[in-house]
């Protein structure tokens, strides 16, 4: 019992937040929940470190770009 504690076993599963709000589409205008999806790097973060789900991760993922396109976030860090 004492071995699950240490390696970091029984964690809890992440929830979307998109599908938890029951958002229909992620809007890339929404810079501020946009940048809790990226590093301060610039970099789009995974799903399994956000806890997305596959359908939401594709829609952040185009979201940012379409962000960046229009200058609203940055493609890197200065």
């Amino acid at each position: 019992m004492m071995d699950n504690r240490r390696r970091g076993g029984m964690r809890r599963r992440k929830i979307c937040q998109f599908c938890a709000d029951k958002a229909e589409t992620v809007d890339y205008k929404d810079v501020e929940k946009l940048r809790k999806y990226i590093t301060d790097r610039g970099k789009i973060l995974p799903k399994r470190i956000t806890g997305t789900c596959a359908v939401h991760q594709r829609d952040v993922t185009t979201a940012v770009k379409r962000a960046r396109v229009v200058a609203l976030l940055p493609y890197s860090a200065d």
